[in-house]
């Protein structure tokens, strides 16, 4: 059974001029214990998606029809607190910026264990010795002593470390990461990823990562999920997406990927940029940059179509169809 399932999700934000619509009926599921990267240019949803999930949509921002279950439950039309234990208890969620998520303020030490004890039934002593085993787990050296010191006492690498032994504190189901590497140097960026990878399996916690970086997806992801405008216009396993792209979209950002082993002069580029909430062109969103649309692209909008071992949101795909010549 799926962890999470997302629903024919929509979000919206009413503008003077009429509703922009965000997100466009995505729906997706995660299950226990995987890794789900989610991945596309900067606009096209992802951030947003992961905002829903874990119940912090900004204000005008609001989901305006579908669903999402955690673990059969649903959690998308709770109350605020009802959504706030639940934010800590069954979805952790990582920030991009570090300095977001502690309070300088408190030491790290007392920041867990406040956590462990709001959610978990254990003594302080018990929550402490719970933090310290969380910072070794993450990879502080000398956690026992580090435990007491503050935020700016750490590097960005160690306070990203931090930040996900916060996540994990209540042991959640669900971890929300939303570029969890961007603010750290290249050096820290593949220890961190390392590091999620293993505690979030040794906790059997299932991953969202939300990031632009193919190179992080493919280094950590069981499978992925491609947006464009508010849609997922491919989803399937990561090594099906990144080798054999089913969605023009897809096939254009892996083409734009450095390639160590071709001594290509020119990097390829998807010609144009992604469409604005209140200019998104009717059919497919992508068709005035794809170089293989045809008549229907600009018509009918696509559903994801199975193509192969991946889903696609593309005609080409639509097995029943006459094909453009």
């Amino acid at each position: 059974m799926s962890l999470l399932q997302v629903r024919d999700l929509v979000v919206e934000f009413p503008a003077r001029r009429g509703t922009l619509r965000a997100l466009d009926h995505v729906s997706f599921d995660i299950a226990p214990g995987e890794v789900l990267g989610v991945v596309g240019e900067s606009g096209a949803g992802k951030s947003l998606t992961g905002a829903a999930i874990i119940g912090l949509l900004e204000p005008p921002g609001r989901i305006a029809s579908g669903e999402i279950l955690l673990e059969g439950e649903r959690i998308d039309n709770l109350p605020f607190e009802r959504m706030r234990h639940i934010r800590g208890r069954k979805i952790g969620a990582i920030f991009q910026d570090p300095l977001t998520s502690l309070n300088p303020l408190y030491t790290i030490g007392r920041q867990l264990v406040e956590t462990i004890q709001v959610h978990l039934p254990v003594s302080a002593a018990e929550a402490r010795r719970r933090a310290i085993g969380l910072l070794e787990d993450t990879g502080i050296p000398a956690a026992a002593q580090r435990i007491d010191h503050y935020p700016h006492q750490f590097s960005g690498g160690m306070r990203q470390r931090v930040v996900i032994a916060l996540a994990l504190a209540a042991e959640p189901k669900l971890i929300v990461a939303d570029e969890p590497t961007t603010a750290l140097d290249v050096s820290i960026q593949a220890q961190i990823i390392q590091l999620l990878k293993r505690v979030c399996r040794e906790h059997g916690a299932a991953v969202m990562l939300i990031t632009h970086d193919m190179g992080v997806i493919a280094e950590t992801c069981d499978r992925v999920a491609v947006m464009y405008a508010g849609r997922i216009a491919e989803i399937g396993p990561v090594h099906d997406v990144i080798h054999q792209p089913a969605h023009p979209y897809t096939l254009g950002l892996m083409a734009s990927i450095p390639d160590m082993d071709s001594d290509r002069e020119r990097l390829n580029q998807i010609d144009g940029a992604m469409p604005r909430l209140n200019a998104i062109p009717s059919g497919c969103a992508y068709n005035p940059r794809c170089p293989r649309a045809f008549d229907r692209c600009t018509r009918e909008r696509p559903d994801l179509l199975n193509a192969g071992a991946t889903r696609a949101a593309c005609w080409l795909h639509d097995a029943g169809a006459e094909m453009p010549g």
